[in-house]
């Protein structure tokens, strides 16, 4: 699993990510700052599956799988309408999340090794990070800023396969959602 205080993973970690790129504007300042897992390379994101598989088990065939997988489901919108929160984790939370807990359905149905943090989490919630490891006045003003500037939507078209080499994180593949 990433370490959380340094966004760092594991040498050869995986992840399946959805790339929010609308929300750079609204959350980019704040993951700058209070997000390490952006200075090692990871985008604003909805996560599909963290950790995936070994980078060492994923090849052509795996990756032509996961595009069959994926590419099963439509693109569709999402909203960014409001903030939650986690135990030291402020985050946006997408609506619709039914979409987000599908993909991740469809993968780990195949991958049940792999299940969503590792199987940390009873409940998978979908969420877009923009703070956390800091404590409740930190993330109470992020949160009046951010709330401020919502909402905002997005269009997710396509799932990201990310590889950690140990410092950062590096985009592997990208699979389109065709319906």
């Amino acid at each position: 699993m990433p370490d959380e205080g340094t966004g760092k993973g594991r040498a050869g970690e995986s992840a399946l990510l959805a790339v929010v790129k609308e929300a750079e504007p609204f959350v980019a300042h704040w993951r700058r700052r209070f997000d390490s897992f952006t200075e090692t390379g990871v985008p604003a994101h909805v996560t599909v599956l963290v950790p995936f598989l070994d980078a060492g088990r994923i090849d052509a065939a795996t990756e032509r799988e996961l595009g069959l997988i994926l590419g099963a489901h439509a693109p569709f919108a999402v909203r960014f309408e409001r903030c939650g929160r986690f135990p030291e984790v402020l985050y946006l939370e997408p609506a619709p999340g039914g979409p987000f807990r599908e993909l991740t359905g469809a993968v780990v149905k195949r991958w049940p090794e792999a299940p969503p943090y590792g199987g940390q989490f009873a409940e998978v919630v979908p969420h877009l990070t923009v703070a956390h490891g800091q404590d409740e006045r930190v993330l109470g003003e992020v949160e009046a800023e951010v709330s401020a500037r919502l909402p905002f939507a997005a269009q997710v078209t396509s799932i990201s396969l990310y590889v950690s080499d140990g410092d950062r994180w590096h985009e592997r593949a990208e699979f389109p959602l065709l319906g």
